[in-house]
């Protein structure tokens, strides 16, 4: 092991790893109830954005362009806490939130599983929270 990885993997500094399109993956967690809400990307601007407002922003990989989480619904994610990982190419935000964050209407993204008995289904294993058509105003 090099003395870089040495001081990435176990020392003070923040160094986040971005990959080859200059982004790191970033999770969204709920601080209260440690549901996982999202899973999305960071460039280095969307990261630094974060940090100083401590409200999330991601980078949209679709549409090539930042993304403030809550800009059109008002599901907005207070930054808390980030966590990041040991090799420092991924982020864990702890954020409050105050409706659901998922953009069908669901408190998180991961509202279906695969049906353990046929794994070409999906079961869905919560209830929406909010109708999007009322906080998207018809933009899906």
């Amino acid at each position: 092991m090099s003395n870089s990885d040495i001081e990435i993997e176990m020392g003070d500094n923040f160094v986040p790893k971005f990959n080859e399109d200059g982004l790191i993956m970033a999770i969204s967690q709920d601080i209260d109830t440690n549901q996982i809400l999202m899973v999305a990307y960071m460039n280095e601007e969307a990261l630094k954005l974060t940090i100083e407002t401590r409200k999330a922003v991601f980078y949209s990989r679709s549409r090539q362009k930042l993304w403030r989480k809550g800009e059109q619904s008002g599901h907005y994610q207070k930054v808390r806490e980030i966590l990041v990982d040991c090799d420092q190419d991924a982020l864990l935000l702890r954020v409050n939130v105050d409706q659901g964050q998922c953009h069908v209407g669901y408190q998180s993204c991961f509202y279906r599983r695969v049906n353990p008995d046929n794994s070409k289904k999906l079961d869905f294993v919560a209830d929406k929270v909010y109708d999007p058509s009322d906080a998207y105003e018809g933009n899906l």
